[in-house]
């Protein structure tokens, strides 16, 4: 590998840079300034790497520190300073006439420092984000103040990156081909490796890690002659080193005042990439006993499932005969040959079914962590439930472990999704707002397929207060009858049984028991016994029985007219929810909140639309931070602006790209999650993926650099084809694959998102290289295209989910293709002002300026 003193300058053509970035315009070409071909080449690939590591880091980082759906934070303030990097570079003359490696060692060095000190911030500053709901309060106020304090922080991080990627593309020349697939293969690598080191050394030392390669670039491209800044970068290089060996020594994250705080009991802690685990033991007050027999999970920071101290033998355990998990048991009367837990968690249900005798106990958790926990850490503890020749503990997705399994279970146990930190395990990841594909129709019909004939399928869930507002319950009554009428049966009154509990993390704990059969009288009447045996044990349906009136008790026996009837005058949207829009924990309409948004709101009562409220809140803020860092910086250069033709047809142009980008990539993240398993793993998959097909399709458009109306028409027919083949393919092609290896359904999932990428990949490129040949502004339009661009897709990665949760999937997705349709047109016409502009000189090329546009940060 050459150093930055081998070889030559890279090509300074008076390119202007990607979507804004910086124009050559040379630099000092002293031979301490130069840097070569393979050093420009090394120095994108780490700026790459180390940005896409920050940015997932900070999902996972701030999925702890915070509620679950801040990580929409994450993404698009990144994308906000990133693009704010590449607007100062062309808005800033020292910047352009500076040398190469004077402003990447300064930028990688100012990138290292603030991301440390954005980490410090981020991390310990104390937040009481529930606070921000209780309107004309100073907790309140207080409250906004420090979550604008964290949302500078994370900007301020990806700034730096934005300059040197803008100066390095935008001086590419030549090389431009071989600068951006640089940038394409760090990213990539960092996208494989990013949930192996999250894992490994956990969140916050992958920040450090990404600190430390931009110390370590800084003190390679810094000039020998700057030796302070060079001993200095390659000092803070290996210190920032340290914590990938020994993350112990990274400060640990302080958590929203309103979670469960780190305390005296803590005994564990670790990092998945699912949620964060912690182990608490129950410390006792004064002059009480301590507690032995129970240790406490919790998944980033909110209250998860328990470990039991069991002993090893079964007929031992008396726990579970006043509990709702031996109604299972009661209901079949006889041992299940074969029974299926779904979220195992600690062991609980596993110790239940052994106590009543299961011959086959399949377990299936999400979480690596908590699997290691039952396996290894405290094995001795939870009894050593693994060495049980009956149970058969998996990691992995309890959907596709289903779809996989060719028999058929007696029992199906769906444990206790009720806590937020069960929602946390279903969205952890950035732009997945509660999703939750255990709880479709589309489950439901896989489950009762997987039942025997005696089988049943039971799901559990906590309730904020049943009395008032049984809504998980109701919605999950009307996502079976859904899916039995998609199976040819629209009376499930002999179908279902539901009771209530007490339950120590909420208002209620609800158990509803499916059958594909009819219940038999027998069944029927053990279960109607059962249930007063609980701890205030209620129950709600069952047939022929003396239910008490309500909503839950009437949804399966009323027809649908008395049914819609009693749903209209219900204050909660509790509908069926399917594959297309699995938000089983949004109950209040984006509209109701708007209506209500003037009015505070009970805090600590976190179903009544605070995170529909925090969306809100979040695109409120990325609209006012886009505008404010990337719009008006133009007031620089406010003579050149008025100068623009078209400025409005344009803004159109590139606004519609942001926008109805942001709306593809982001449903196709959160459609892929139920197929690949992990929120992470879509994230990554789905990004990589993006960004390497965006690329060559980017790379392809110049064929069409000089004759762009050639190719509007088949991009845009072959966009709306590939959004019809999402909209009526794609479950049926995901479902068929669920039960394939994992390697498998990843090398799908890039297939399938190939073409979408190469085809949005073209559209950027040719709308800078039409408004940049517009006028003697060139770079100066790309800027202003750039940024009109990054403050839609800002906005756009916070709105796509409120619209996902509203119309689903597939209707935003139809969306952006209607977008892009009007992009298309307005490409056409810039194109039409591009050529009534443009007269070339008798002989030259009609767009000397701009054969060399960069195609893509």
């Amino acid at each position: 590998m050459s150093s930055p003193d081998e070889a030559t300058e890279t090509s300074t053509t008076g390119t202007t840079g990607p979507e804004g970035s910086a124009p050559s315009t040379g630099g000092p070409s002293s031979p301490e300034e130069r840097l070569s071909r393979t050093s420009a080449l090394v120095a994108i690939f780490v700026v790459s790497l180390a940005g896409l590591l920050l940015e997932v880091a900070y999902t996972r980082i701030i999925s702890y520190k915070l509620w679950y759906y801040y990580t929409y934070l994450v993404i698009g303030l990144a994308l906000l300073g990133i693009g704010s990097g590449a607007t100062i570079v062309v808005l800033s003359a020292s910047i352009r006439s500076a040398g190469t490696r004077k402003v990447l060692g300064l930028a990688s060095l100012w990138g290292a420092v603030s991301i440390v000190i954005g980490y410090l911030v981020v991390s310990q500053v104390p937040i009481n984000t529930l606070a921000l709901w209780s309107y004309g309060t100073g907790a309140s106020f207080r409250s906004l103040a420090t979550l604008l304090v964290i949302c500078l922080a994370l900007f301020a991080t990806f700034i730096a990156i934005g300059v040197m990627i803008a100066v390095l593309l935008g001086r590419g020349g030549d090389d431009i081909g071989r600068l951006y697939f640089a940038d394409l293969l760090g990213a990539g690598i960092a996208a494989l490796v990013v949930v192996f080191l999250i894992s490994w050394i956990g969140p916050p030392s992958v920040v450090a890690v990404s600190a430390a390669s931009l110390a370590a670039l800084a003190a390679w491209v810094t000039p020998g002659t700057r030796r302070a800044q060079r001993g200095s970068a390659l000092g803070l290089a290996v210190l920032l080193a340290i914590p990938a060996f020994l993350p112990a020594l990274v400060p640990d994250i302080r958590p929203e005042d309103t979670t469960v705080q780190p305390g005296p009991g803590r005994v564990f802690s670790s990092w998945g990439p699912v949620f964060r685990v912690d182990v608490d033991e129950i410390v006792p007050a004064e002059d009480q006993p301590p507690n032995e027999e129970i240790k406490v999970l919790t998944h980033d920071g909110t209250p998860g499932s328990g470990l039991n101290r069991f002993g090893g033998d079964p007929a031992s355990v008396t726990r579970f005969d006043a509990d709702p998990r031996a109604w299972p048991f009661d209901i079949l009367g006889t041992p299940p040959d074969r029974e299926l837990i779904i979220g195992s968690a600690g062991g609980n249900e596993i110790v239940a079914s052994l106590s009543r005798d299961a011959a086959r106990i399949d377990a299936v958790e999400l979480n690596p962590v908590t699997v290691g926990l039952v396996e290894d850490t405290f094995a001795d503890f939870t009894g050593n439930l693994t060495d049980f020749p009956q149970v058969n503990l998996t990691q992995g997705d309890g959907r596709s472990f289903l779809a996989r399994s060719n028999d058929l279970y007696d029992l199906v146990w769906f444990v206790a999704p009720d806590s937020y930190a069960a929602n946390n395990a279903a969205s952890s990841g950035a732009f997945v707002l509660s999703e939750s594909y255990l709880y479709t129709a589309d489950m439901v019909e896989t489950t009762l397929e997987h039942l025997s004939d005696r089988g049943i399928s039971v799901a559990q869930f906590g309730e904020v207060s049943f009395a008032d507002r049984p809504n998980r319950t109701s919605r999950y009554l009307l996502t079976v009858r859904e899916a039995f009428a998609r199976l040819g049966i629209d009376d499930i009154s002999q179908h279902v049984l539901v009771a209530t509990s007490t339950d120590p993390y909420s208002g209620g704990l609800s158990t509803i028991v499916v059958k594909r059969t009819p219940f038999t009288q027998d069944e029927v009447d053990r279960f109607v016994a059962s249930v007063p045996e609980a701890s205030s044990g209620t129950l709600v349906y069952a047939p022929g029985a003396a239910n008490p009136p309500g909503l839950v008790s009437s949804i399966p026996v009323a027809d649908q007219a008395a049914l819609d009837a009693l749903l209209a005058d219900y204050p909660f949207d509790v509908s069926a929810i399917t594959d297309d829009a699995p938000f089983f924990w949004h109950f209040v309409p984006f509209d109701d909140v708007l209506r209500s948004i003037t009015e505070s709101i009970d805090p600590a009562d976190r179903e009544n639309a605070v995170g529909e409220r925090v969306l809100l809140l979040l695109l409120a803020i990325a609209a006012v931070f886009a505008v404010v860092f990337l719009v008006l910086p133009f007031l620089v250069i406010r003579r050149e602006w008025r100068a623009l033709p078209a400025k409005g047809l344009s803004a159109v142009y590139f606004a519609a790209l942001g926008l109805a980008f942001m709306l593809y990539e982001i449903t196709m993240i959160q459609r892929l999650t139920e197929y690949l398993g992990f929120p992470t793993y879509s994230l990554t998959v789905t990004l990589a993926s993006i960004l390497v097909f965006t690329g060559l399709g980017a790379l392809l458009s110049n064929r069409f650099a000089d004759r762009p109306r050639a190719v509007i028409g088949p991009l845009l027919g072959v966009l709306v084809a590939l959004t019809l083949l999402y909209r009526f393919g794609l479950t049926p092609l995901t479902d068929a694959t669920l039960s394939a290896p994992f390697a498998l359904r990843v090398l799908i999932s890039v297939l399938v998102l190939a073409p979408l990428g190469l085809c949005l990949g073209m559209f950027m490129p040719l709308g800078l290289r039409t408004v940049g040949g517009m006028t003697n502004h060139a770079d100066e339009y790309v800027a202003w295209g750039w940024a009109i661009n990054g403050v839609f897709s800002v906005i756009g990665s916070v709105l796509t989910t409120i619209l996902s949760m509203s119309f689903g999937f597939r209707t935003v997705q139809l969306l952006a293709m209607v977008i892009y349709l009007f992009a298309g047109a307005a490409l056409w016409q810039l194109r039409g002002v591009h050529d009534r502009v443009v007269t070339p000189r008798p002989g030259s090329d009609p767009e000397p300026d701009n054969e060399q546009v960069p195609l893509s940060v």
